[in-house]
Parts: structure tokens; C-alpha cells; sequence
């Protein structure tokens, strides 16, 4: 459940903020606007600490509710700008375009690839094997997994697959992202972007039905403050 404690305004109206931002793509400014149009007075500044604060606890809890995901993964990074820097969003969706899971990276690197895989496995299980493009730091990430596993004696091994015909369809997912973060106009810290982009990720999942049979949207991201 999402704590709401010391919010000035109704539930309501911050969620409804929260999901119109990170599912359409508006600027705060536009956003300040739509809002006062349905009679609610509420600062650009406002709307985004509302997104920053309540947009990861929305994912978190998405991500427990989500559909269960097929064993064959899909798995890339795209850019995405922070203060004018290039930073990196490592995604991964299964062989159905299923959100698994994303994280947002300083760099790109085998630390940072190894530290994706051991998130994405935490939430979603261990796959049979994940498509990567021909990063070898990606490669080597799922690599570090796989020594792991041996040497906990666990018997799996993650097959790695190297293709960039096959790691189109999160390529085509990419652009989703990319499309709503357009119109917000950057990012001016890393953990504001990070924040942002949890959201983004969320009202994706909801878009794609992976919280269960997709009636309103809004209705289905207010059900995950609980």
C-alpha cells in the first residue's frame, strides 16, 4: 500500500496526476494546465515531487501483481539524458514483448549488466535463456550469473543468444519509452529520472495487460495504492 500521510491534496487527484504524466508524456507545464482545466490549482513544482515520490512505489508493487512471464527473455539498454549526459535504461521483456523489469545505469558496463540480470532474476525466476544484441558486457553479465549458479551448485545454466533480428521486438518496446519521455523535456537528476521512468515502466505494464484483463487504466495504477 501506498502511504499517502501529510499529501495536501485527495488521493485521488495526485494519482490522477501521477498516471496522466508517466502514461501520455506532457511536460509539467502542460500538465499544470490539464489540471487546472478539471479545477484543480496545483504548481508544476508540485506535480514533480507527486511523480518522483509515488511513481517507484506504483512499479514495486506492479511488479509483484504483474502476469507471470514466458522463460525466454529479451534484453537491451537504450539511452536516455540526465543533465545533458547520456545515461543507460537496461530493459528486458520476455518472447511475448511482457515487461520483466528495467533499471537505469550510470554506466554500461559487466557490473552494471550483472546487477540488472540479478534484479531481473529476483523478480521474475531464472529463464532458459535471454537474447542480447553483441554487447559483451551484456554477455559477460550472464556469464558472472552462470559462475554463480556453479558455485552454489545450482544446476541450471542460462543459455545466452546472440541476435539482433530477434531482440527487435524490445527495440519496438524502446520506442514506447522513448515517445513519453520525449515531451518531458529531460531530466535534471539521475534519481528524478530514475523515478520518472518506474512510472513510465508501470503504466506500460498496465498498457499491455499485464496486470490482468485491461478495463480503465487509471483505475488499474489507483488499485496499486492498495
Amino acid at each position: 500500500m501506498i502511504d499517502f500521510k501529510g499529501a495536501h491534496y485527495p488521493q485521488s487527484v495526485i494519482l490522477l496526476a501521477v498516471y496522466f504524466y508517466v502514461r501520455y508524456g506532457v511536460s509539467y507545464r502542460d500538465l499544470e494546465e490539464i489540471m487546472a482545466e478539471r479545477g484543480v490549482t496545483v504548481d508544476h513544482a508540485t506535480l514533480n515531487r507527486w511523480v518522483v515520490k509515488y511513481s517507484p512505489e506504483a512499479a514495486r508493487v506492479a511488479q509483484k501483481r504483474k502476469a507471470s512471464t514466458a522463460e525466454s527473455w529479451r534484453m537491451d539498454e537504450t539511452y536516455i539524458k540526465v543533465r545533458g549526459e547520456w545515461v543507460y535504461l537496461y530493459r528486458a521483456v520476455d518472447r511475448d514483448g511482457q515487461t520483466l523489469d528495467f533499471m537505469l545505469s550510470k554506466r554500461r558496463d559487466t557490473k552494471a549488466a550483472k546487477k540488472f540480470f540479478a534484479n531481473a532474476l529476483y523478480n521474475n525466476g531464472i529463464p532458459k535463456r535471454i537474447t542480447i544484441d553483441k554487447s559483451r558486457s551484456n554477455a559477460a553479465g550472464i556469464k558472472e550469473v552462470n559462475k554463480i549458479f556453479k558455485r552454489l551448485s545450482i544446476p541450471i545454466k542460462i543459455d545466452t543468444v546472440c541476435s539482433k533480428y530477434l531482440n527487435n521486438m524490445i527495440e519496438q518496446d524502446h520506442r514506447f519509452i522513448k515517445r513519453l519521455t520525449r515531451p518531458m523535456l529531460g531530466f535534471k537528476s539521475f534519481a528524478s529520472a530514475a523515478a520518472t521512468l518506474a512510472g513510465v515502466e508501470a503504466a506500460n505494464m498496465i498498457r499491455k495487460g499485464q496486470l490482468g484483463q485491461l478495463k480503465c487504466g487509471f483505475r488499474q495504477f489507483a488499485e496499486l495504492a492498495g
